[in-house]
């Protein structure tokens, strides 16, 4: 085939689409599945398990659907899924799932830049970005439009809600909740993404509301609980306000 180097490794049960391209010295094991129209770059080690979505690049170095790191792991079958879409930088490992969830999913139209490393049982929606050399711990979930950025350690079992941003270099312990700007040492609430959620076309009204919110949550005198109490029986919720409720309440790490 025109797009497949004869210098790549190819397992003869591996199913490609069409018009994959797989370039000098990349490696693709047995019961892999790629999606068309993607691009597998030199060098790029592409393991059991690993189901590749359409149109999506995995450049150098990259390892994907690796065995984990969990010294439980007892070897079951298990497997890695990458959306459409998604480009994996240089270098960025993706490890497969272990008995508790089965499987480690990236979803559509995410970034992982360079040695990004995501551990196993780890759930990511789609339009997710996380910038060079963060580093995500195993069971950790991260919702659409999210965007982490450099150097940043995910603790395991983390929830990261969606449209939240997480400043460079700062350790997430807690869960995150969804719309804020998370940044400082220890890590902290620093207001809305306002940007983020403008750009995604959020209305002034509902980016008020979220504001309001995360007010009494978070500069009142109220506790979590009683934060949460008040709103429930103060506001008329919509439901991006009603998620952030049900976020907070449903949190099994507690919230930053």
């Amino acid at each position: 085939m025109e797009n497949i180097s004869d210098r790549a490794i190819i397992n003869k049960s591996a199913k490609l689409g069409k018009n994959v391209k797989v370039f000098p010295n990349a490696i693709i094991d047995e019961d892999v599945v790629i999606g068309d129209g993607t691009i597998i770059n030199s060098n790029a080690i592409i393991r059991s398990g690993a189901r590749i979505g359409k149109n999506c690049e995995i450049f150098p170095g990259a390892i994907i659907s690796e065995i984990n790191q969990d010294l439980k792991f007892n070897g079951m079958k298990t497997y890695t899924y990458i959306g459409d879409g998604t480009i994996i930088r240089e270098y960025a490992t993706v490890h497969r799932g272990t008995e508790d969830r089965e499987k480690t999913v990236i979803g559509k139209n995410c970034l992982i830049m360079a040695y990004v490393h995501i551990a196993h049982d780890c759930i990511l929606g789609d339009n997710v970005i996380i910038s060079n050399t963060s580093q995500i711990a195993g069971h950790v979930t991260i919702e659409d439009y999210v965007t982490i950025s450099g150097m940043v350690p995910v603790h395991q079992f983390v929830r990261i809600g969606k449209h939240s941003f997480i400043g460079g270099g700062y350790r997430v312990s807690k869960d995150i909740p969804p719309y804020i700007l998370a940044a400082g040492e220890p890590l902290k609430y620093k207001g809305l993404n306002i940007v983020g959620l403008k750009r995604r076309g959020f209305n002034s009204d509902i980016i008020r509301e979220l504001k309001e919110i995360y007010r009494v949550i978070y500069r009142s005198e109220y506790n979590k609980k009683d934060a949460i109490e008040y709103i429930e029986n103060n506001f008329k919720l919509s439901s991006e306000s009603k998620y952030v409720v049900d976020f907070i309440k449903n949190s099994n790490r507690g919230v930053l």
